[in-house]
């Protein structure tokens, strides 16, 4: 349990600094609810990380009904994560560094983060948690249904954020679903993770 505990808060860790050290400076998005967060933090001024919680309530709702484990799991990751993107908040203009080396940083950040939280056997969010039920009652590995769904997100924010962070976005989005895949490519048939138990 520590060590669930441990991998979950170094995973909101990573996810907190990507997001605001590397993607809020040149106004990137992410995908999923992570993103969604963020077009409102660009578009209405509010906090990433409420609005993702907010937002999160009718599919934990859902898991709660579906899979009450993974509701359990997952409810601490939503708390942690959320909380780590407002928190490292403050330091989202430290530096800047160039956009493309931020896409790619910043995604791996993300990735990673993303990726341990699922070895944990949480997430970060309501749509990371729509692809973890998707994923153990159809047996789809999790990283790849994210990436979808992180793709749907970025083209809604395009007309917000405008085409070169649109373009940066894609390739931040590719690196995320690349580093969450390789961390989650052992999944088992029915989305269990070895790793985690």
């Amino acid at each position: 349990m520590a060590k669930g505990f441990l991998i979950l808060m170094a995973g909101s860790i990573l996810v907190g600094i990507g997001i605001n050290l590397f993607f809020v400076p040149h106004q990137f998005l992410d995908g999923g609810m992570i993103g969604i967060g963020l077009i409102f933090h660009y578009w209405f001024g509010f906090k990433s990380g409420l609005t993702i919680i907010l937002l999160s309530i009718p599919l934990y709702l859902i898991a709660f009904f579906k899979d009450r484990s993974l509701f359990y799991n997952s409810i601490h990751g939503l708390w942690m994560s959320s909380f780590m993107i407002d928190f490292f908040y403050q330091w989202h203009d430290l530096y800047l560094i160039p956009p493309l080396l931020s896409s790619f940083t910043g995604g791996t950040f993300v990735g990673v983060g993303i990726g341990l939280m699922l070895r944990a056997d949480s997430a970060t969010g309501g749509t990371d948690l729509l692809a973890q039920l998707i994923g153990k009652s159809f047996g789809f590995n999790v990283g790849k249904l994210i990436f979808a769904i992180d793709s749907m997100v970025v083209l809604i924010g395009w007309s917000i954020i405008g085409t070169e962070s649109f373009l940066y976005s894609l390739f931040a989005i590719s690196t995320v679903g690349f580093f969450t895949t390789i961390l989650t490519h052992d999944k088992d048939s029915d989305g269990d993770i070895p790793f985690a138990k």
